[in-house]
């Protein structure tokens, strides 16, 4: 098969995948008849065939996949006009200190924001698929050690956590990457915080300035 034949499987396989496709899978298109290099090449290609267009094939966490520019959203919002789920200001801020801090226990997240943590704000980001449980930490109770996801990086469009937003200079609690996040994935609550959270020290909440970052848009809906 020829380099150009390649690119339009490579191309096609990679429109029509509903996940981001992992390098592994992509050679199975070619029954591993072409090197991971080859490969390479070929994304770099495709890559630069769509630099000009309101799609674009990008890196995430679990593989490559086409998604829309972020200059697209506000018209493909107006295809979505279901509601979509509502987050409270604590959840994003309880989910900004795990994706900086993991792995972190309630505790610690408690420490940081002054405030009680609910269960149902945990599990409102585990039912999201956005936070998981990784394990234990060796202390009384063993409290749980609470991480993020593959499928939170694959929702913010990033590869790793390196490529997280800078938060040098401004509060954890502020969650730097609430824009990077889909609107049919985010919406908002600026109500105040849950009033079962209970205050634990008003105005004592610590800022964070420690990670790099990049930005990325929203999935390509189907």
């Amino acid at each position: 098969m020829n380099t150009q034949d390649a690119k339009r499987v490579l191309e096609t396989a990679l429109i029509c995948a509903r996940e981001p496709m992992a390098v592994r899978e992509m050679r199975a298109l070619f029954a591993d008849e072409i090197s991971a290099d080859a490969l390479q090449l070929l994304l770099d290609e495709l890559v630069a065939d769509w630099s000009d267009r309101g799609v674009e094939l990008v890196l995430v966490a679990t593989g490559w996949r086409f998604q829309s520019r972020p200059e697209m959203r506000e018209f493909l919002d107006r295809l979505n006009p279901e509601k979509p789920p509502k987050y409270s200001r604590a959840v994003m801020e309880t989910l900004a200190i795990i994706a900086y801090r993991q792995p972190v226990t309630r505790g610690d997240i408690e420490d940081i924001r002054g405030v009680a943590v609910t269960s149902q704000i945990i599990k409102q980001l585990e039912d999201r698929g956005w936070v998981e449980s990784i394990g234990y930490r060796e202390a009384p109770g063993r409290p749980a050690l609470l991480a993020t996801t593959r499928a939170f990086l694959d929702d913010l469009g990033l590869a790793s956590l390196d490529a997280l937003p800078l938060t040098e200079g401004q509060p954890m609690r502020l969650a730097p990457f609430e824009d990077l996040l889909p609107q049919q994935a985010l919406l908002l609550d600026d109500t105040p915080a849950d009033e079962s959270e209970r205050l634990i020290e008003p105005d004592s909440l610590p800022s964070d300035s420690d990670v790099a970052g990049a930005a990325s848009p929203m999935e390509c809906p189907e």
